[in-house]
């Protein structure tokens, strides 16, 4: 279960309850170095114990096991998370990587702009990939006003760190290995008039574009963004762009174009940094001679 945390400066053990002594082993782990501290101490044993009987360092190692690789992250099927502000979104990280003896375990963070912070662990599904699942969200807890997780200063681009361990010990921690966009979900209406119209004449097409204000749990009008105006021809699957209007102050949208044949008029907002992309549906007007 993921939870909103603090930074990793302020708390215990990646998020969850740890003895000081396992806490402090763990804190030693996430220094991104090459094996993990017990690991060497190990494999020096072993070293000087074959060296008593006439093996070589070189020996030694030659035969000791590779380190825990960690070759990327997924998060979310390649595809940004947005949220509004009624329900949570879910969504999957999957850490990959590899090591001899198979990955076993991951410790994932996620960190955002002005302290966004969550994290979670979990079992690894193979010896290669490691899924965690994450749950956001910017709504009022149930029963009261208090804010739950997410505030508009979060939204933006966040980083992945992982902590993964190996089946047999081994531990490696990678900052970075993999970043995705939290944003704030958007929304788009449109409004083509007058309808029937005779062809030639001019039609007036409306619209308005809100985002989700995670402070405030409310959508509001998201002012100078620029929004396509597209068509698409009665029995025709593409829309085209006919026109780019920026947006009031208050989110609103108002354009006049030409009549030319039957067909649907919409709006369509490719998103920005911190807000996701929003498409109106389509408008049909009926263009008589």
């Amino acid at each position: 279960m993921s939870r909103f945390a603090a930074p990793p400066s302020d708390r215990r053990g990646a998020g969850r309850d740890i003895a000081p002594p396992v806490a402090a082993a763990r804190a030693l782990r996430r220094t991104p170095v090459g094996r993990a501290t017990r690991r060497g101490v190990v494999v020096g044993a072993v070293a000087v114990l074959l060296a008593g009987v006439g093996a070589s360092a070189d020996a030694a190692s030659d035969t000791a096991p590779s380190d825990p690789v960690v070759s990327g992250a997924t998060i979310n099927s390649g595809h940004d998370v947005i949220v509004g502000v009624t329900h949570n979104v879910v969504f999957p990280v999957t850490v990959t990587g590899s090591d001899d003896s198979g990955l076993s375990f991951a410790d994932v963070d996620l960190k955002g702009p002005h302290g966004g912070f969550y994290t979670t662990d979990a079992f690894c599904e193979t010896a290669t990939a490691c899924t965690t699942v994450f749950t956001v969200n910017a709504h009022p807890a149930p029963g009261s006003d208090d804010p739950v997780d997410l505030a508009n200063a979060n939204a933006g681009t966040w980083s992945v760190d992982a902590l993964v361990d190996a089946n047999d010990g081994d531990s490696v921690f990678v900052p970075g290995v993999g970043s995705f966009g939290l944003k704030r979900a958007a929304r788009l209406t449109v409004n083509a008039s007058p309808e029937p119209v005779a062809k030639g004449a001019r039609i007036t097409v409306t619209g308005k574009l809100v985002r989700a204000n995670w402070d405030t749990y409310r959508y509001a009008g998201y002012a100078g963004q620029a929004v396509k105006l597209q068509f698409r021809p009665k029995g025709s699957s593409t829309y085209t762009t006919v026109a780019t209007v920026n947006t009031s102050n208050t989110g609103t949208l108002r354009t006049t174009v030409k009549a030319v044949k039957d067909g649907y008029w919409r709006w369509n907002f490719t998103g920005t940094n911190t807000t996701g992309p929003a498409k109106a549906t389509g408008d049909y007007v009926d263009v008589r001679p």
